[in-house]
């Protein structure tokens, strides 16, 4: 089983599990209880913020409504109402009146700070914006927390795109508040991605001698121990860690990946099939799983698996293009000319697409359209003694025995004893063609 692929596909579905996988709070400094300037009670505002003190926004929303009516630019009242919507889980709604507080009073650093936590919640790649606006901003009364938050927040959005930044993000949060176990366990992330393995597994190990049952280090550490082929201590590290949390998607991935790796092939099926039932749309799951299949030659339940990966996005050229590879495979070389064509027509430069087409066309006797696609495949990457073949043989079949010569040359020169059959007929090809002339 490929290392490579199952491993890095893991470490995506650690990512998606430990970044945004729960909703925000909404973050310290963003609360009416941290507003400046106490108000007057009875005040319409007053009352609207005491109603969002006692967590009854019904109330709290119809008397900012009205307050609005009069004040559309009170750009605390903006805040307040945002807050009342992104507490209901209202996130469009809410998002919609950050946007009105800031534009009221662009320096209202709480405004900031909770779009762009609601933002990064949601993926966008207008957090990021926001949060840098944030932290030029002081929270009013002043709020180390929150802008802490502001920081970390950002070191997590820049941990993989701009691990030096984000390192920088860190440190400034550090310096207003004190370091948790998260942010040990982001300094192992992004260590991670600036390819310092040894600190990132010194982050790790931290957080495991502090907090033992922390899947996200122990699937981390798990990583880094396969990277480095150190199979005999990332195996019991993880079966001790699915024993307390067996449906954990992260722990099962790395199981998986370090069956594959150790050549359990039939284990690591097991697992992923097991992954693959806990997460049964998810893609990276589903490719790993179908990558199995192909390993232990069970091409049918590979092609099952591609079949419902496409039918969920039918434009996926990577998948469009395994799945034409285990087609091959079954010798279903028409089905998979089909898929192969799917891939290049959204991804161009596929070139081992380009090469299942004329492998494909080939088999189904359409000799011109392999001499296309290898003219296709030769403008992306260099032959191969397979290549090579091809292009011998499609000549060949074509009546173009000049080129077909050539070809079958070059392949005799580059196969060295690795084709034995193929050599044998090239060979064999070459005299009859070589008396003809």
């Amino acid at each position: 089983m490929r290392l490579g692929w199952m491993a890095g596909a893991a470490l995506a579905i650690v990512g998606a599990v430990g970044a945004w996988g729960q909703a925000a709070q909404l973050p310290p400094g963003t609360g009416v209880e941290d507003q400046p300037a106490k108000i007057a009670e009875n005040s319409p505002l007053g009352q609207a913020e005491a109603a969002i003190d006692g967590k009854n926004y019904g109330k709290a929303r119809g008397l900012l409504d009205a307050y609005l009516a009069a004040h559309p630019a009170d750009a605390r009242a903006l805040f307040d109402r945002g807050y009342c919507d992104d507490a209901e889980g209202h996130a469009e709604a809410a998002e919609a009146f950050y946007r009105k507080a800031i534009s009221a009073d662009p320096k209202q650093f709480e405004a900031r700070l909770a779009l762009g936590l609601l933002l990064a919640q949601a993926g966008s790649a207008d957090a990021k914006a926001e949060l840098e606006s944030a932290v030029t901003l002081e929270p009013n009364p002043p709020n180390p927390a929150a802008k802490a938050q502001a920081y970390r927040t950002l070191a997590r959005l820049l941990r993989e795109s701009d691990p030096d930044k984000a390192k920088q993000d860190l440190i400034e949060a550090l310096k207003l508040s004190p370091e948790s176990i998260e942010d040990t366990l982001l300094t192992a992330e992004i260590a991670e991605a600036e390819g310092d393995k040894t600190v990132a597994e010194e982050a790790y190990r931290r957080v495991l001698k502090i907090q033992p049952e922390s899947s996200a280090a122990m699937a981390g550490l798990a990583h880094l121990l396969l990277q480095e082929k150190k199979y005999a201590e990332a195996e019991p590290l993880l079966k001790s860690a699915l024993a307390r949390d067996p449906d954990d998607p992260a722990l099962n991935a790395q199981l998986a990946a370090l069956l594959g790796a150790e050549g359990k092939t039939d284990e690591a099926v097991g697992a992923l099939e097991k992954l693959h039932n806990l997460k049964p749309n998810d893609r990276e799951i589903g490719m790993m799983l179908a990558d199995a299949y192909v390993q232990s030659q069970d091409y049918e339940k590979a092609d099952a698996v591609y079949s419902n990966l496409l039918s969920g996005a039918p434009n996926d050229a990577e998948v469009a293009s395994a799945r034409g590879q285990v087609l091959i495979r079954e010798q279903k070389y028409a089905e998979a000319l089909e898929m192969f064509q799917r891939a290049v027509k959204i991804r161009q430069d596929d070139s081992d697409a380009w090469g299942g087409i004329a492998f494909a066309a080939s088999k189904t006797g359409q000799f011109q359209l392999t001499v296309d696609a290898l003219t296709m495949r030769s403008k992306l990457v260099s032959d191969t003694p397979v290549t090579y073949f091809l292009w011998a043989t499609a000549y060949d079949n074509l009546h173009q025995y000049r080129q077909s010569v050539e070809y079958y040359q070059l392949f005799l020169k580059s196969a060295v004893g690795k084709f034995p059959d193929e050599e044998w007929q090239a060979k064999q090809r070459l005299a009859v063609l070589e008396k003809n002339k």
